[in-house]
């Protein structure tokens, strides 16, 4: 059998010339978060399959790659699941003891029940890694791709959410994400509320979300037509929809959605989002632009309160978000512990990127030493040690053999960023 040297449909190879940027990003974002008192961490790749098909994922759970069971526990499982007469489409689920993490959330929510001990309280946590979801591949979206995840556990206060909006955002306006972006903030807790005081059955709550959160590309009236097919009333809807008609996104509408609502847990929502807002908007530094948007659902299932979106018009979706996820921690330990994250999608800020031609600002100058072939090995000795010292200074230093056509090599290291270049040739050593 022939060997395959294309990557595995969804997954790709990444030339130096992007990796150059991938690695300036990720520093820059670290480097950022570092200031905020975020602490790097990580997580295996691999997670127990009764953790990742859970219900917290909503339908990225539809997407995990599965491991297969090993050795003699998967010959065991294979022969349980044939003498029981199971169904093929069964076998996956009883084949399968861990599987590929299809975000950063849960594998902490998971590492931190397990080292809580361990950890600084409030635990202000940095991990940014590989995750892979078996989607269909389109533009900026891959089936292994980096995640960029802040998150603050044990904070019950909406000052986490203020911290994550202004690391985050400043991260991206040093990437050049600045005037262009606009986070859109709501509350799950309002949406929740909405759906009950339209006289909308609870029970179907996750169904009429899908509809609200399409309201940005379909319109109100496209909302109340998906709501009507599906068997709801039009007085029902004519409630919702006088709950969200004269929304301008500001702090104050958010105050009087929770009014209007008039339930406790409505008001503090509302308020919850203001105060949020308002804060962000007295802090002069940052340019960052806050938009109230009471359709905005985000599709985790995990989210318990504050939800927000990063929107560029350089891209037609988002290009991060996150919300507030209370009660997953209590999933492992049997205690809920306030949790909130925000997420950068860091290949899609990639995708942009490398499409406006971003290149790495360079911090200094590069050098070339380019060595004449069969030159001594005591000179080439002492050619390596210059090198060495002049990176000890914080030179940055490629060492190469000298090609014949010398021009089109110094051509092609020039494109590369080398502007300084060293020749070293065997006839200098008989002088």
């Amino acid at each position: 059998m022939a060997f395959t040297k294309k990557p595995v449909t969804g997954m790709r190879d990444i030339l130096p010339e992007e990796m150059a940027v991938r690695n300036y990003v990720e520093q820059t974002i670290r480097e950022t978060y570092a200031g905020y008192g975020f602490s790097s961490m990580m997580t295996p790749v691999v997670e127990h399959i009764e953790n990742l098909t859970a219900k917290q994922g909503g339908d990225n759970e539809k997407l995990i790659f599965k491991i297969l069971k090993r050795g003699e526990k998967l010959t065991e499982a294979l022969s349980d699941l044939r003498a029981a007469g199971a169904p093929a489409e069964g076998e996956a689920e009883n084949l399968s003891d861990s599987g590929l993490r299809y975000d950063l959330t849960l594998p902490l929510a998971r590492y931190y029940a397990n080292n809580q001990s361990k950890l600084p309280q409030p635990f202000k946590a940095l991990q940014m890694g590989p995750v892979f979801r078996a989607d269909r591949p389109q533009k900026g979206r891959f089936r292994q791709f980096q995640q960029c995840d802040i998150d603050i556990l044990g904070d019950p206060t909406n000052l986490a959410e203020k911290e994550l909006i202004l690391a985050t955002s400043e991260a991206l306006e040093k990437l050049g994400f600045g005037e262009n972006c606009r986070i859109i903030i709501n509350d799950r807790r309002l949406l929740f509320e909405m759906i009950a005081y339209a006289g909308l059955p609870g029970e179907d709550a996750e169904k009429i979300l899908i509809v609200l959160d399409k309201a940005d590309k379909i319109g109100p009236e496209g909302v109340d037509q998906e709501l009507l097919s599906m068997g709801y009333g039009q007085e029902q809807i004519q409630r919702l929809r006088q709950l969200l008609s004269g929304c301008q996104g500001t702090p104050e509408d958010a105050r009087n959605l929770g009014e209007a609502l008039g339930t406790e847990t409505a008001k503090a929502a509302g308020e919850n989002v203001a105060d949020i807002m308002q804060s962000i908007a007295a802090v002069k530094s940052r340019h960052i632009q806050m938009c109230f948007v009471p359709t905005l659902v985000r599709g985790m299932g995990y989210y318990t309160g504050t939800i927000f979106e990063i929107q560029t018009d350089a891209l037609g979706s988002s290009i991060g978000g996150g919300g507030r996820y209370d009660r997953m921690i209590g999933k492992f330990t049997g205690q809920d512990v306030p949790a909130v994250g925000f997420s950068i999608g860091f290949e899609r800020i990639m995708t942009i990127l490398m499409e406006q031609g971003f290149s790495v600002p360079e911090t200094g100058e590069k050098t070339v030493y380019l060595i004449e072939k069969n030159m001594p090995p005591e000179r080439v000795g002492e050619i390596l040690n210059e090198a060495i010292s002049a990176r000890s200074k914080g030179a940055r230093v490629l060492v190469a053999w000298m090609a014949k056509n010398k021009k089109f090599q110094k051509e092609n290291l020039m494109k590369e960023g080398y502007t300084d270049f060293r020749d070293f040739y065997r006839e200098e050593l008989k002088k």
